[in-house]
């Protein structure tokens, strides 16, 4: 813990680690980051958590040690308030968390494993992105650290399946077509409620691999692999896509007050 601040455990281009970084940011809620090199992060993951959980985000709050964004936000949201992310209407908080709940599942797995099959199919290009994207000096082996992200992406999610990538575009497919059918069923800016919710929040966190957001964890204008830019231009238009640019352009603002990072290899 660095004092009385709350500390997120994060993987800095992770999806769920962004979804609670924007509910910090969201709430302006001082803190610190600590990020690992991914897969340095299970056994860091495994401590932090007292055997429980093998991933990040993990946030330490209040003397606590949470990991699940889902539970993070829900342990935010009883410290911090305001601004709130839950509903006050029972049944509109019932509806943003089925909606977290359906995206954390039906998206999130999918929208990180594309990505990091397409880049298996560049290694030059996925060896530039991930030594930009590691911590501390690891990021001038550019060589060791492409290796590194290929085979730990393979073992870890499968992402040299060609199987898993069909069922992925398959999946962010579907859950696209979720989100324009919740968002027409409502007014069109917001999933629950006519305001920004954890609903909200999740599906664009969630969705930001595939969309990349300027305001997004990855800087804009880097490299992509073709064939993931060709199934982006594939869905560009539609209504949801920009929806998840307009919601991080809206709302993905930072907090107030600069938080820290640290970094730990």
């Amino acid at each position: 813990m660095t004092g009385s601040k709350p500390v997120l455990w994060q993987i800095e281009i992770s999806h769920y680690s962004e979804k609670v970084r924007w509910a910090l940011d969201h709430k302006r809620v001082d803190h610190v980051r600590r990020s690992t090199l991914p897969g340095v992060h299970i056994p860091v993951a495994l401590w932090l958590s007292g055997g429980a959980a093998p991933t990040f985000p993990v946030l330490e709050l209040d003397g606590r040690r949470i990991a699940d964004s889902t539970a993070a936000i829900a342990a935010l949201e009883h410290a911090y308030p305001e601004p709130a992310l839950y509903p006050a209407d029972p049944a509109q908080r019932a509806r943003a968390l089925e909606l977290e709940d359906f995206f954390d599942t039906e998206l999130g797995p999918h929208a990180r494993l594309l990505p990091f099959y397409e880049l298996t199919q560049e290694p030059e290009m996925f060896a530039q992105i991930a030594s930009e994207s590691v911590p501390g000096p690891l990021g001038q082996a550019k060589s060791l650290v492409g290796l590194y992200a290929r085979g730990y992406t393979a073992v870890r999610w499968g992402a040299r399946n060609e199987d898993a990538a069909a069922k992925a575009r398959s999946g962010i497919v579907a859950a696209l077509d979720r989100l324009e059918a919740e968002l027409e069923a409502g007014d069109g800016d917001y999933l629950v409620g006519g305001t920004f919710t954890v609903a909200d929040l999740t599906a664009a966190s969630l969705f930001y691999p595939v969309v990349t957001p300027a305001e997004g964890p990855l800087p804009p204008g880097g490299p992509v692999p073709p064939a993931l830019e060709q199934f982006r231009e594939g869905l560009s238009s539609r209504p949801g896509y920009i929806w998840v640019e307009e919601t991080f352009r809206r709302h993905r603002l930072p907090a107030d007050a600069p938080t820290l990072t640290g970094a730990i290899s």
